[in-house]
């Protein structure tokens, strides 16, 4: 029998395609089919069919003539809506930018354009990527289709939707606070975010400055491994992005360490399990699956060693006054004057903006500008963002102390499986399901989500992987291991199985 496009991974739609067993038409045509099948999904905020086929040609016509191509060349993706993009309208999934056309690509896209990946279109997000739920959205909430009347995780929600669905082999996403790890481990799919400085920033809507990071999300560590390498790398036009030399992710996949084989690919592997991250707040079946998660590493050949990190409680606290004050300063920019929406009734400048704003951002965003605004007022700027900053330094150098008896620490995402859509009115709640993200974050380190079983419902659970910086080929590795003995980043919501 043979197995539909749409349950291939990436890597083995490539291999397709340099076969000529199937073409980049093809491929992409199916993949419109299934969008359009699974609107009701909300993954997309944008579909540029035309745009897409006539992509897609010209990756068949490359194979056609015999040029070299790379291993993305005509794979069909789709891209987060905060990344802008000269041929599809940039949202950030707010009212505020609705309709806007950016005269430029982001970085990111345009690495992948230059790979030959042909984009489908624009996927749903948190508004501004401010959120865990992608319930805050300015046009639709996204849903997760392993239960549709659940949340996928926020803010890369449609980005994970349309991967866990089968519309797309792989996506962009960001990760500020866990935007990218948290919706891959309630969707069941595989997501990473690198090193902060690894993926430019250009061209992606800042929501954090000091936070963001762009990632791939895909269906296996493997897939990964193939976006980021195209993803990665310096770019000058971005002063936070780092001259560091990206490492062949692809072949870092199948590299044993020093005593490993092919039974025990992870043997001499040092896994940190902190016991912070199985405390009290960590519902038991996704203790259970993590644990068991964790079993299955050991009997690959890792060790794992018990660790703290003592300031995790911390993290929530310091993250939601570093990056609301972040994003208070970058979304001042959205005042009706230059770009965006403007209020079409006003007195006088002042009132332009009062109404501009008022009328273009929804709650979540206001909430975290007026937050961001009064800690970085005069006279608690040093009671609370100044105490946030030393605070995140002692968060750095607990992961500093741990990896020096470990080379992972592996936990659970996100303390819950995935809760149902409304259920949540209070925001503060909300925020507390980052517990286990928002570390990694303010380290800048790089953190793997990856599918690890299921909990309650059948919901997915996700076991995240923390690397010391620039080791994303150690997360890849480990997960690429453990994902060639299990078989949970196979499973396909039942409901979507047509």
């Amino acid at each position: 029998m043979t197995t539909p496009l749409h349950d291939l991974t990436l890597a083995e739609l490539s291999q397709k395609l340099a076969s000529g067993q199937t073409t980049s038409a093809a491929l992409t045509q199916h993949a419109l089919n299934r969008i359009e099948a699974h609107a009701s999904l909300g993954a997309f905020l944008h579909v540029d069919a035309e745009g897409a086929l006539a992509e897609a040609a010209a990756a068949d016509e490359r194979r056609e003539t015999g040029q070299t191509l790379g291993p993305l060349d005509g794979i069909p993706l789709a891209h987060k809506d905060i990344f802008v993009t000269v041929d599809h309208p940039t949202t950030a999934a707010s009212k505020m930018l609705k309709g806007y056309m950016s005269p430029f690509d982001a970085t990111v896209i345009d690495k992948l354009n230059r790979a030959g990946t042909v984009s489908l279109g624009k996927l749903n997000c948190d508004e501004f990527a401010m959120g865990g739920a992608n319930e805050n959205s300015a046009y639709q909430v996204a849903r997760n289709p392993w239960d549709t009347t659940r949340i996928p995780g926020g803010s890369s929600g449609g980005s994970a939707v349309a991967v866990a669905a089968r519309l797309v082999p792989g996506a962009t996403g960001t990760d500020t606070g866990g935007s990218i790890r948290q919706p891959a481990a309630l969707t069941g799919i595989t997501g990473i975010k690198p090193t902060y400085g690894r993926c430019s920033r250009y061209g992606m809507i800042a929501f954090a400055s000091s936070l963001d990071q762009a990632g791939p999300m895909a269906r296996t560590a493997e897939d990964c491994a193939l976006l980021l390498q195209a993803m990665s790398g310096f770019d000058e036009r971005d002063a936070t992005s780092a001259q560091q030399p990206v490492p062949d992710f692809v072949a870092a996949l199948r590299a044993l360490r020093p005593g490993a084989n092919a039974a025990q690919p992870l043997a001499g592997l040092r896994v940190g399990v902190p016991k912070e991250f199985f405390g009290e707040g960590v519902s038991a079946d996704v203790a259970t699956a993590t644990r068991e998660a964790l079993a299955q590493l050991q009997k690959l050949g890792a060790t794992l060693v018990d660790i703290s990190l003592p300031r995790t409680e911390l993290s929530i606290p310091v993250y939601y006054i570093i990056a609301p004050a972040e994003a208070s300063s970058n979304l001042s920019r959205f005042d009706g004057v230059k770009f965006g929406h403007r209020a079409a009734k006003y007195g006088d400048l002042t009132d332009m903006y009062r109404k501009t704003r008022a009328e273009g951002f929804g709650p979540e965003v206001k909430r975290r500008i007026m937050i961001g605004a009064y800690v970085l007022s005069h006279g608690y700027y040093d009671a609370y963002y100044l105490q946030a900053q030393k605070l995140r330094r002692m968060i750095a150098d607990d992961f500093q102390a741990a990896f020096k008896v470990c080379d992972v620490i592996a936990g659970p995402v996100s303390p819950t499986v995935a809760r149902p859509i409304g259920s949540q009115t209070d925001p503060v709640a909300d925020y507390l399901a980052d517990i286990f993200t928002l570390p990694a974050s303010l380290a800048g380190l790089p953190g793997l989500s990856l599918p690890a079983g299921f909990g309650e419902h059948g919901l997915p659970v996700g076991l995240q992987l923390i690397g010391n910086y620039w080791q994303e080929a150690d997360l890849l590795n480990t997960a690429h291991a453990f994902q060639q003995a299990t078989d949970w980043h196979q499973r396909t919501p039942t409901a979507l199985k047509a």
